[in-house]
């Protein structure tokens, strides 16, 4: 990942080593808030005890009450996560950190963000279309983009009808 630590969103930075363990318990209670709409998630470690690495996740606020997780994919930057304690929601802090997530993705050289969710859940699904995100049709991603897709249905995150989107930076 390119080093571009500047992000014009407010309140957004990108997260010091010792602030992801702490990260777990906001991915955590966001998971929650899919108990309204049946969803609950196998049991097992949250996505972002799975990174040792702070260059892949930004976070808004101090300290962090969200966060967003990236990788590569296919050549695109790929959102991992986008997690906001529930305590906070409903404040544009998912928004900015979308945003900062698009402005590094376009400082990096990435033609556009990929990311992989809930189809329905009016937070996931219709929240990103709002932002710019289009569903990707399934002949259209590419070959680390299927594994990643066929990866989560193994680790059977695929609890309610998912969607690959995504948002194009520069064509």
């Amino acid at each position: 990942m390119t080093d571009t630590r500047s992000s014009a969103q407010a309140g957004v930075r990108w997260a010091e080593a010792g602030e992801l363990a702490g990260l777990a318990a906001v991915e955590t209670a966001a998971d929650g808030v899919f108990a309204a709409v049946g969803i609950t998630f196998p049991p097992g470690t949250t996505m972002i005890e799975e990174t040792d690495d702070p260059s892949r996740v930004l976070v808004a606020g101090t300290p962090p009450v969200g966060f967003a997780m990236i990788g590569w994919v296919d050549g695109l930057v790929h959102l991992d996560q986008l997690a906001v304690h529930p305590d906070h929601g409903r404040r544009g802090v998912g928004g900015r950190l979308l945003e900062a997530v698009c402005d590094h993705a376009a400082s990096a050289g990435a033609d556009a963000v990929t990311l992989t969710t809930f189809r329905d859940v009016p937070w996931n699904g219709p929240w990103y279309a709002r932002r710019g995100f289009g569903v990707l049709d399934p002949a259209e991603w590419g070959p680390e983009l299927a594994a990643l897709v066929a990866h989560e249905r193994e680790l059977g995150i695929e609890l309610a009808p998912r969607v690959v989107m995504r948002r194009v930076l520069r064509s």
